[in-house]
């Protein structure tokens, strides 16, 4: 069995955004030369997620006013009372929404490999989403399988 692994970096422009990866991962896969296996795609962030979906930008916007009706920002969160928390950086943003949705969402997704592709359905893309942007972020994609000629 073969692995691979790379780190992808990410620079986010607002708030809530949601940036289509899948030809990261198709590209991460393909110089893997696993043929059939999976492929994990995982946000290294409490305050992002990956998330498998349509990327439509009629969609991205219902997501986004979803999460938002949902997980307010401005709801009094007991994370967001920094003056309580210890060691506490001077430049920490009050973000417990950004947690909490990226709990619902989750950090990753894991795929199929089939014929040297990650296995996605015709609407289907990786979605990274953040949640408490503008930031870099990394993403690690680890892919696991069988490459060409290998036996099983």
């Amino acid at each position: 069995m073969r692995t691979f692994e790379r780190d992808l970096k990410l620079e986010t422009s607002a708030s809530l955004s949601v940036l289509d990866i899948t030809e990261d991962v198709r590209r991460a896969v393909r110089d893997s030369g696993i043929v059939s296996g999976m492929v994990t795609v995982a946000s290294m962030h409490t305050t992002c997620a990956v998330s498998v979906n349509e990327h439509e930008e009629r969609l991205l916007a219902d997501i986004e006013r979803f999460f938002l009706e949902l997980v307010p920002p401005d709801r009094p969160w007991k994370h967001n009372d920094l003056h309580l928390r210890e060691n506490v950086p001077p430049d920490e943003p009050e973000n417990a929404h950004a947690h909490l949705i990226a709990m619902m969402l989750g950090n990753g997704e894991t795929l199929a490999i089939r014929n040297g592709m990650p296995v996605l359905g015709r609407y289907q893309s990786v979605l990274f989403v953040e949640l408490d942007g503008p930031r870099t972020r990394t993403v690690a994609v680890q892919a696991m399988g069988t490459a060409a000629g290998q036996g099983a």
